[in-house]
């Protein structure tokens, strides 16, 4: 059995830049495990291509919840991805970090040295940001940050509709305030996508003290006693780890793992005759997840993205793609959006996902014709899943139950985000260039149970679970780890991934989660972060 000093489970957004952090000293022994492929696949690096890369569904997992009552019977598809660098690697490439009360909402709960003020270096250390600087950017962390290098009229229009209907403009929702809406700062550099195995992977490899494993699958943490000692692959593979083991497999694959383990629930892990190590039932509840709903409008002209990767116009971007890594290659396609206070409570609730398209779903093709797709989607959820095991054996899928708009208040929400949607819609900037509204069918705003039921069969994920592993107070018997995010009733086991977050961040999930293996890799080291 071979041994390393540090084994990280999840080659993903904060495997590599733990594995970044951990063998910067060279004394440090590391294995990183990732169960899926090497991100060699060039369309992985093309910006405006990664709706391939979902599509072709190879580095992907496409978890599926059980049917779901709130989202009247459909099952929630929530691809993740599986592949170096993880969800860096296959999403749309927003840089957010979350609005300022969401951190310290966690500091309140019991999380200390979670507070906005504390993690705000962290997320400077990280970052190279190409435009931003001073207190709240940094420009010497390996992640980039840069503005659109393509702007789509359809997007330029979208911030000009929203201007018209009183939402203030916003250049950095990273900054001041968050609410506004504008153009989106995407983790992309010179005109390609630049993710955490990019950022913080690819120069560490170099070191041999790193070692990389892909196509490798954990299936469970091994224990001497109550101590973390190695780990034990799906094909019996096992490895020991000296110091410590951290988990960076995603809020559903880590609580997976974690119940594998003997570490969850114990009177569920004893029924499946799993030996219970640390009886902790909050492995695997607090599932929380980002809903939005479509609202498109089909152009009068033929001027969205449509039939742009094919043919003669798909070689012309290509070739422009080639040889300056500009165009519409060179876009993340979510190029514009915003952050709408929808209730009057001084703090976003909605925020917007706007596309040069109209964009189909996991079990619906998308609209005919030419058009704009925005997405409102709620952002501190109140509705709260679970993800349990079936069985003993970690090839079989888990009990999982999104348990999505079961709070009545997700879907009020949403209503309000769709509402604010459609007055964006029909603004003079949109209203010149839109023909009429295509989802949801017009005046369907004035019946209430009819948008809301539409909520209930349209409403899709934005691919952000959290939550499952949840930090919490020492007397909080549903946390799963403390500030320190070691595991509770164990030694030598963290979880570094979004398992942890209390309660969601209001935004796009990547670059928090990156937030927190920073953090963990300096717990586990005692290396400060200068920010």
């Amino acid at each position: 059995m071979t041994t390393y000093d540090y084994i990280i489970v999840g080659g993903g957004s904060s495997g590599c830049v733990l594995a970044n952090r951990l063998s910067e000293n060279a004394a440090h022994k590391v294995l990183l495990i990732e169960s899926g492929r090497r991100d060699a696949d060039p369309w992985i690096h093309i910006p405006a291509t990664f709706f391939k890369v979902l599509g072709k569904g190879i580095d992907i997992h496409p978890y599926a919840s059980n049917p779901d009552k709130g989202l009247n019977g459909r099952p929630s598809i929530v691809p993740q991805g599986n592949v170096l660098g993880g969800g860096s690697s296959v999403n749309a490439m927003i840089y957010i970090r979350g609005h300022r009360n969401d951190y310290d909402t966690w500091s309140q709960m019991g999380c200390q040295g979670w507070s906005y003020d504390d993690v705000l270096p962290v997320f400077r250390s990280l970052e190279h940001n190409e435009r931003l600087n001073g207190q709240f950017h940094g420009r010497k962390g390996g992640l980039h940050v840069s503005d659109p290098r393509h702007r789509h009229p359809l997007s330029e229009a979208f911030v000009k509709a929203a201007t018209e209907i009183g939402i203030p403009h916003n250049d950095d929702f990273n900054g001041t305030d968050q609410a506004g809406v504008g153009f989106y700062q995407s983790t992309t550099y010179g005109g390609r996508r630049w993710s955490s195995a990019q950022a913080f992977l690819r120069e560490a490899e170099k070191r041999p003290n790193l070692t990389v494993l892909t196509e490798r699958k954990v299936a469970r943490v091994l224990f001497e006693g109550q101590r973390a000692a190695g780990v034990e692959l799906v094909d019996g593979t096992t490895f020991k780890a000296s110091r410590e083991i951290a988990l960076t497999s995603g809020a559903i694959a880590t609580p997976k793992i974690l119940q594998l383990s003997g570490i969850g629930d114990g009177a569920h892990l004893a029924s499946l005759g799993i030996q219970v190590v640390a009886d902790l039932p909050g492995v695997g509840a607090n599932y929380q997840d980002h809903l939005e709903v479509p609202v498109q409008g089909e152009t009068r002209e033929p001027i969205s993205i449509l039939g742009h990767d094919r043919g003669l116009r798909a070689a012309g971007h290509m070739l422009r793609y080639l040889t300056s890594r500009r165009g519409l290659l060179s876009s993340n396609v979510v190029e514009c959006g915003g952050f709408v206070d929808t209730a009057g409570t001084g703090q976003p609730d909605v925020q917007f996902h706007v596309l040069p398209v109209l964009i189909g779903f996991v079990d619906r093709e998308p609209e005919p014709g030419h058009g704009l797709s925005i997405g409102p989607c709620y952002l501190r959820p109140r509705s709260r899943g679970w993800i349990r095991l079936k069985s003993a054996d970690p090839r079989e899928q888990t009990d999982f139950n999104a348990n999505l708009l079961s709070d009545p208040a997700d879907i009020e929400t949403l209503v309000r985000g769709v509402e604010t949607a459609i007055r964006i819609l029909d603004a003079p900037a949109l209203a010149k260039l839109v023909k009429r509204r295509v989802l949801p069918k017009p005046g369907i705003e004035k019946d209430p149970e009819a948008l809301r039921d539409y909520i209930r069969q349209s409403a899709k994920t934005v691919f952000h679970p959290a939550g499952t592993a949840r930090m919490g107070r020492a007397d909080d018997r549903m946390a799963v780890v403390g500030p320190d995010l070691k595991v509770r009733g164990v030694e030598g086991l963290r979880v570094c991934d979004a398992s942890v977050m209390p309660t969601l961040v209001s935004g796009n999930t990547n670059a928090p989660t990156m937030m927190i293996a920073a953090k963990a890799a300096a717990f586990m080291t005692g290396k400060a972060i200068s920010g």
